[in-house]
């Protein structure tokens, strides 16, 4: 079936079905533009993205880099950015081959469809001009017919007349035969011109227009040929990068499943392992002791009697046990710099050399401590430090890792110039004993500087490996003082609240110490006074769960026993001290050490 034979009547269906089949190749070539745009700007968006969130700094100078969740975040962007071409890829085969290909074919249909629609309207004209002859012909010989037939009722009204002249007579046969005579060339006129037409018009509409509309038809559905090639290449685009778009969210799974949180936090202890001694105990400075020394003028705040006077002795009973709880000693806190902090003030009541005022006594102490706390601020580091070429400056752990890096380089450059001077010394032979190829003199001043870069490195290596030497020596010192203070925590110290029989011993011991050289050193046995007995107590929830990953057992006052892998709530976190306040599930609450937990907040 086709057009010319069915639909030879609907000249103007066809004209406004052609119409819309190029209407839609145009608005599906402007759906696939304005889809490229899309594509282009969703690409253009998510490079920036990649760009925004890809890290500043060169791999190397970044320490984030060696953490495995920084590396699969790295690998994630870098699969976006793949991912993100491939949709650049979709948008330029879209807008090759359909956009451009597809608007190009518009033009040229939209060319043939003109030219069959003129070629119609020209048939359809001289069918119409055909027709207007034949009217006309009809109208003249319909006209003759009348006036032939009114001229012989004219003659032959005459001829009867008696009262007619005989010319007159004849004059009205003759008109009548003339008229007569043009009706018969107006018939056969008319004749010929209706012949003609239907003769035109059979070709026009069995022949001509079919025709017509056949290449109409054809034209048609070469069009939806080619619109529907256009529909499947916008799928083909898409299906020609999903190959790649899997690979990149392969890589995306790969890159989360290689997260190692294991693997992390061993690169952070790589990374900022100090080798730092753990820090020791904190001697107990007992300033509530009497002192025994005679009152002066030059002495400040001291009464008549010898004590020295208290300040603050009005606020004393707003003081409250630190971690809100009685009857449960805190264990001491641990030293800054893993070590016992000088105390100038020996275990129990003091014996101060004779002539020396306490202030004085107070500033000694003072002096003592600072130098403490200046090295413990050295381990946080500092804006202005020194970069020596020892790395002295760091912690010894991270000392020892640059110097082994430094150390390494240095024999790789020292290998690489080995190698060197072997070649060298093998293309010398050559030369010597082949001339034509080189002269061996040429290669005397690159052996040479070889040579005192060999001799340079190796100076540098031995150097290194003096320093490495050192700090290796210095860790494994430190992680035995650390590891001797790991094995049982700092036992906390009992309460020795201050009684008569105290005060009695005192005098007795100040007059022993009257008479003995005064010790530099005071024994590790801290003095705690008890607090006021009128604060309540208020019962605590816990703040979080943690679980042990030591046993541990509590033997001094104030700590709590616990098995490897028990459960514990935690009651009070660690304030610095390197201690942290549990309770058990059976009842029971003390003090354990924080490093032998794993904690975990509410």
């Amino acid at each position: 079936m086709d057009w010319g034979t069915e639909l030879w009547d609907q000249f103007e269906v066809l004209e406004r079905h052609t119409q819309w089949g190029l209407d839609l190749l145009d608005r599906y070539v402007k759906f696939v533009k304005e889809r490229t745009e899309v594509e282009q700007a969703y690409a253009k968006q998510l490079r920036s993205l990649v760009k925004k969130y890809l890290p500043k700094r060169p791999v190397k100078d970044d320490p984030e880099s060696k953490f495995s969740q920084q590396q699969s975040f790295v690998q994630i962007l870098q699969e976006v950015n793949d991912f993100a071409g491939q949709r650049e890829l979709v948008a330029e085969n879209l807008g090759i081959r359909v956009c451009l290909e597809l608007a190009k074919y518009s033009q040229d249909i939209k060319q043939e469809r003109k030219m069959h629609f003129q070629e119609g309207r020209r048939a359809q004209q001289q069918l119409e001009n055909g027709f207007k002859q034949l009217e006309n012909s009809k109208r003249k010989f319909e006209r003759d017919c009348r006036e032939a037939e009114k001229a012989a009722q004219t003659a032959e009204r005459l001829d009867q007349d008696i009262n007619a002249t005989k010319a007159d007579v004849e004059k009205a046969k003759q008109q009548a035969h003339l008229r007569s005579h043009m009706a018969e060339e107006s018939k056969n006129e008319y004749a010929a011109q209706l012949q003609r037409f239907n003769r035109d018009q059979a070709h026009f509409y069995f022949s001509q227009m079919p025709q017509i509309f056949d290449k109409l038809q054809d034209m048609d559905e070469r069009r939806a040929t080619h619109l529907g090639a256009g529909y499947g290449l916008l799928s083909e685009a898409e299906l020609q990068v999903v190959p790649i778009i899997a690979k990149c969210l392969e890589g995306m799974k790969v890159a989360a499943d290689a997260v190692d949180p294991k693997n992390d936090s061993q690169v952070l202890i790589e990374l900022h392992k100090s080798g730092f001694a753990r820090p020791g105990d904190v001697e107990f400075e007992d300033f509530s002791q009497p002192m025994n020394r005679a009152p002066s003028d030059s002495s400040l705040g001291t009464p008549s009697d010898g004590r020295p006077e208290l300040r603050g002795s009005g606020r004393s009973r707003a003081k409250r046990w630190p971690f809100g709880k009685k009857n449960k000693p805190r264990p001491p806190p641990l030293s800054p710099l893993g070590g016992p902090l000088p105390s100038a003030l020996p275990n129990g009541p003091p014996s101060p050399r004779s002539g020396r005022d306490p202030l004085a006594i107070l500033s000694e102490i003072s002096k003592s401590v600072k130098p403490r706390l200046a090295s413990f601020r050295s381990l946080r580091g500092s804006r202005g430090t020194v970069v020596t070429e020892d790395f002295s400056h760091l912690p010894p752990e991270q000392q020892r890792k640059r110097l082994q890096q430094q150390l390494e380089e240095r024999s790789r450059e020292l290998q690489k110039e080995v190698d060197q001077r072997e070649a060298l010394k093998k293309m010398k032979d050559v030369y010597e004993k082949t001339p034509q190829m080189g002269d061996p003199a040429s290669l005397e001043p690159r052996i040479t500087e070889t040579l005192g870069n060999i001799e340079r490195l190796k100076l540098e290596v031995q150097k290194y490996e003096t320093w490495l030497a050192e700090a290796e020596s210095r860790v494994l010192s430190n992680k035995g003082d650390s590891l001797g203070r790991h094995v049982r925590p700092p036992d906390p110290p009992a309460s020795a609240p201050p009684d008569s029989s105290s005060n009695s011993n005192a005098s007795q011991d100040n007059k022993e110490s009257s008479e003995e050289p005064p010790s530099e050193e005071g024994q590790d046995a801290p003095i705690y006074t008890e607090f006021d007995e009128d604060f309540e107590e208020e019962p605590a929830s816990p703040i979080g769960h943690c679980v042990a990953i030591y046993h541990f057992e509590g033997s001094s006052e104030g700590t709590i026993s616990m098995a490897e892998g028990e459960g514990l709530s935690l009651m009070e976190e660690d304030k610095g001290d390197g201690w942290t306040r549990v309770r058990r599930k059976e009842g029971g609450e003390g003090y354990v050490p924080t490093s032998y937990l794993r904690v975990t907040l509410n």
